[in-house]
């Protein structure tokens, strides 16, 4: 990138933000299930976004690449609450191991988004990036810092707990 591109990179992401936030702040509210949380992180990722700028790190200033700076902020708060998890069980607990149609359709939606948010947030970022984000598995270790190996073994363990809590929800009337 030449010295004046980057230079313009500054009122650039200005012009962009009007048009990106709603992206990034629903892209964030879709996946945390908080509107706090996902404020707090829509927030995260334009001052990362600004410090990039700043710093003259961004490729390609668009708002695909907002919302990649915003899924690895993502990321990020889920693997801050597992180390708070972890940490609270440890702490109470010294033996834990860190181990109509329509309506139809929208109730099971809803019903999945909930069991989604019980699960642990090792289980809950594996499969939200594996079947929400469509990456593949070794882009999921990727970002989880996890062999292909370990993911692939996290995401068995993530289904099998989140089918028994989904399968425990329902009622076959």
């Amino acid at each position: 990138m030449n010295e004046s591109a980057a230079a313009d990179q500054g009122p650039r992401l200005l012009a962009l933000y009007d048009r990106a936030l709603p992206q990034v702040y629903g892209y964030l509210a879709a996946r945390v299930n908080d509107p706090s949380v996902a404020e707090d992180l829509t927030g995260e990722t334009f001052l990362a976004a600004v410090r990039a700028v700043r710093e003259r790190k961004v490729p390609d200033l668009t708002i695909a690449w907002l919302v990649t700076v915003a899924r690895n902020k993502l990321v990020d708060h889920w693997r801050r609450l597992a180390r708070e998890e972890r940490s609270l069980r440890l702490a109470t607990d010294p033996e834990a191991d860190v181990i109509d149609d329509d309506i139809d359709a929208r109730f099971d939606r809803l019903h999945a988004r909930a069991v989604l948010a019980e699960l642990g947030a090792h289980h809950r970022a594996a499969l939200t990036l594996r079947y929400l984000d469509g990456l593949s598995v070794p882009e999921v270790a990727g970002h989880l810092d996890r062999t292909v190996h370990a993911t692939e073994a996290l995401l068995v363990r993530a289904r099998r707990a989140f089918r028994a809590r989904y399968d425990e929800g329902r009622c076959d009337d």
